[in-house]
């Protein structure tokens, strides 16, 4: 079976903090519904915790590293799902069942398989 991945956008906060444990829940809840398919996936911590990592010119260049956030933005990449599905419209139907999808975007793509 096809394998996809549900990148969630959220709001750009700390999970693991306990003004978010309802929401959590939510998720947990989620996670026990569609176990026999999730093949993996985690919360992320806030972008400010990011490091972006970048090569000037190409392979064997100068590494260049910035830390944290580098555009503003009402959501963000906050987590992902690996979801093994019969179809597109199988993993479209779970990451609307994902709590980012009622108030941010469930991104879904297939992911390639080397």
């Amino acid at each position: 079976m096809p394998t996809y991945i549900a990148l969630t956008h959220t709001r750009d906060v700390d999970w693991t903090q306990p003004e978010y444990a309802q929401e959590m829940k939510e998720y947990a809840e989620f996670g026990e519904a569609a176990a026999a398919v999730i093949r993996g996936g985690h919360a992320l911590y806030p972008t400010a915790t990011a490091t972006t990592v970048r090569v000037s010119g190409g392979k064997g260049g100068d590494v260049i590293i910035s830390d944290g956030p580098y555009a503003e933005t009402k959501e963000a990449l906050t987590g992902f799902y690996l979801l093994e599905c019969a179809d597109l419209d199988e993993a479209v139907a779970l990451a609307a069942k994902i709590p980012a999808a009622w108030d941010g975007a469930v991104e879904v793509r297939p992911v390639i398989q080397f």
